[in-house]
């Protein structure tokens, strides 16, 4: 793990950060201590390397007050997110950070803190990366790696007409709780608790790679993301709103304000698992998923007429006017 600029901050120096902070955290021997400039990554006999990045970005992806070990836990967990979509198992990740002149060598320790808890309970290992000053915000990149066996990677592009649309977990639940002002009420706790911290599904890799023709997770909204999905597949989609899986919490406030809905739909944040599956694997994938003991449930079907439709007991919805998150 490189450094490229001075540290302003007299309490520790480059090396020391590394030595003292992450080199503990590289815990593979392809990482070699983080004593060279590059790692080696072996890679086993009938496997393939699943590659992933995300990027976060403090008052984007993250707010300033977000608690430093949550902010890494949810800098990991984006990306192995990503890497369970694919049918990935994790095995080894590179961290970028851009710090900001408010740094400071308590938050690196809080920061560190929270990798090294979600790297044992996901069975992964620091390999390098790189450490700077942002004249900005602080930035947060991490490049993750899986495992898949050869040939079993689970694309985004192969969702065929007549397989069914599946999703893993509860939808909206974070877009809602980044609207929570106070965690006093224990649903919008849970609600803020979902925000901060997302649930990668890995435990549902076998059964994505086993059952499902394609996957992505959904990051930048529900309707938005089975959209891409579509278009990358070169098919259309029909969901039915009633059937989304909402949280007690999430139901709450739609009791409050039906306008929540949009929120729900477009939100972003889910980071939860949407699956294409062929009729013919749907009990064995979702016999699979009882068994990892992550909760699946269907919303419609994946058809040759392009585009997305929505409807609920039987009636067309209009469509949000923005189908999803977008940074640009």
């Amino acid at each position: 793990m490189s450094t490229t600029s001075n540290f302003n901050n007299e309490r520790v120096n480059e090396d020391t950060l590394i030595a003292r902070y992450f080199a503990p955290l590289a815990t593979h021997a392809g990482a070699r201590g983080l004593l060279d400039d590059a790692a080696l990554v072996s890679v086993p006999e009938g496997s393939e390397l699943v590659v992933t990045l995300d990027t976060l970005v403090e008052g984007v992806h993250f707010r300033k007050t977000d608690p430093a070990d949550l902010i890494a836990r949810k800098a990991l967990r984006v990306n192995l997110s990503d890497l369970a979509a694919k049918g990935a198992k994790p095995h080894s990740y590179f961290l970028s950070l851009g710090l900001n002149k408010n740094w400071s060598e308590d938050w690196i320790a809080r920061f560190v803190s929270g990798l090294k808890s979600d790297q044992e309970e996901f069975g992964l290992s620091l390999f390098g990366g790189d450490t700077t000053m942002s004249p900005g915000p602080l930035t947060i990149s991490i490049t993750a790696m899986g495992l898949v066996d050869k040939g079993k990677m689970v694309a985004r592009y192969n969702a065929r007409a007549g397989d069914m649309v599946f999703i893993t977990g509860t939808i909206g639940d974070a877009a809602l709780g980044l609207q929570v002002e106070s965690t006093h009420n224990p649903s919008d706790a849970f609600l803020q608790q979902r925000y901060l911290l997302p649930e990668p599904r890995t435990g549902l890799v076998d059964a994505l790679a086993t059952y499902a023709n394609a996957a992505m997770d959904i990051s930048d909204g529900l309707l938005g993301d089975l959209q891409k999905m579509c278009l990358a597949s070169g098919v259309g989609a029909s969901i039915e709103r009633n059937k989304i899986p909402l949280s007690l919490a999430a139901q709450e406030w739609l009791l409050r304000s039906q306008d929540i809905w949009d929120k729900i739909l477009i939100g972003g944040d889910d980071y939860e698992i949407l699956a294409a599956v062929p009729g013919m694997n749907v009990t064995k994938f979702v016999d699979a998923a009882r068994v990892a003991g992550i909760d699946v449930t269907w919303l419609g079907q994946f058809e040759k007429t392009g585009g997305i439709r929505l409807s609920e007991n039987g009636n067309q919805l209009i469509l949000p006017t923005t189908m999803s998150y977008s940074h640009f």
